[in-house]
């Protein structure tokens, strides 16, 4: 079980903004890699502390996790302990101890701040069927990604020392003025590659097919889109990090059920003389087939709502949506003389005559209370 955020920070839960910014300042310069050289444990305590300061220090996912616990992030929102490497964490929260260590980059022995270089992401398309929507599924995917060759080898660049960057002193009308550029001799890297495998690049990687695993959440919509960190392309050099794979969702078309956020609706024809005697129908759900009730003398038009029976809501914690069930009475287009007979001698009569009651809402109604 995930430990409690404010537990982490050591806060209590009417603790301001203020308050825990300040709590994860404390920590996080109490638990820096650089005070912890080699220190497993230490790192962890980092790490854990950036994952509740991420959803504490934002008042949206805040809402969220009061309310809904761990479960509200489940699935690839907030970074779970495992969405965010040392590397992201310096990015996004590296002003609030920066001034400690140096801007909030990692630093070497010595205070030479170390270049971490990160691949570059990849992003790939998944078609999803609306059942796998509906209960979350496991995918195994192949990806082609660059990684690093085996037997590759790095030095730090005698150049920058390792910080991809060279800093130079420019003259100018205005006095003497420091400027930091890219470090030509490794591009930016930090690193040089010593030893070349052979069938590597010039950085020493290679194109290789690896199988990666995506768990997709019961409820996500088309166009969302998941991250798998760490399996985009891998980068040159010892301190590199890979990027990610970046998952974007694509919902493939239902045959029978139209979706409409959480809700699904379902268009069922029935004969007149369904419509007129009242019985049951099978239905098409992302859980199989289930029978719903007609009474006597249901209307063409008349919405029947099947609860829970919808989407998964990514928003709100164990709530589903619903399927509307539209009821669409089919008019022959063609009778027999006999069937002729019948209907042109019940014309006038008064049950066949429209007459609808007050509390039957008209389409408009129906439709306003559709979309509220």
């Amino acid at each position: 079980m995930k430990q409690d955020y404010y537990e982490i920070l050591g806060i209590s839960k009417s603790a301001t903004k203020t308050e825990i910014k300040k709590a994860y300042r404390k920590m996080a310069i109490k638990y820096h890699p650089d005070k912890n050289p080699d220190n497993k444990e230490a790192e962890e305590r980092f790490k854990k502390a950036a994952e509740a300061y991420e959803v504490l220090g934002n008042d949206e996912k805040k809402a969220k996790y009061d309310r809904f616990g761990h479960a509200a992030f489940e699935g690839g929102q907030g970074f779970g302990g495992g969405g965010m490497n040392m590397d992201d964490i310096f990015s996004n929260f590296g002003d609030i101890f920066g001034d400690i260590f140096g801007g909030g980059g990692r630093s070497g022995f010595g205070g030479q701040r170390q270049r971490v270089v990160k691949g570059s992401n990849l992003r790939i398309r998944l078609k999803l069927t609306l059942e796998e929507i509906a209960h979350g599924v496991s995918k195994k995917v192949k990806v082609k990604r660059k990684t690093q060759a085996s037997g590759a080898s790095y030095t730090t660049c005698s150049t920058c020392n390792g910080s991809g960057q060279v800093t130079r002193i420019v003259n100018t009308m205005l006095g003497r003025m420091q400027t930091a550029a890219t470090c030509n001799a490794c591009g930016g890297a930090g690193e040089t590659l010593s030893g070349k495998p052979a069938g590597s690049d010039a950085q020493g990687l290679i194109i290789s097919e690896e199988t990666v695993t995506i768990e997709v959440p019961a409820g996500v919509r088309d166009s969302v889109q998941l991250k798998v960190a760490g399996k985009g392309n891998e980068a040159p050099g010892k301190n590199s990090i890979a990027g990610d794979l970046l998952v974007v969702i694509e919902e493939i078309e239902h045959p029978l059920l139209k979706r409409e956020g959480d809700n699904l609706h379902y268009d069922l024809y029935i004969s007149f003389a369904e419509a007129v005697l009242g019985v049951s129908k099978e239905i098409t759900t992302t859980d199989g087939k289930v029978k719903v009730k007609l009474d006597e003398g249901i209307q063409s038009g008349k919405v029947l709502r099947l609860r829970g029976k919808g989407i998964p809501s990514l928003e709100r914690y164990s709530t589903n949506g619903d399927i509307l069930v539209h009821i669409n009475v089919w008019t022959p287009q063609k009778l027999s003389g006999e069937q002729r007979k019948f209907f042109e001698a019940n014309l006038e009569d008064k049950n066949f005559v429209p007459a609808p009651k007050r509390s039957e809402k008209s389409f408009f109604e129906k439709v306003r209370d559709m979309f509220s």
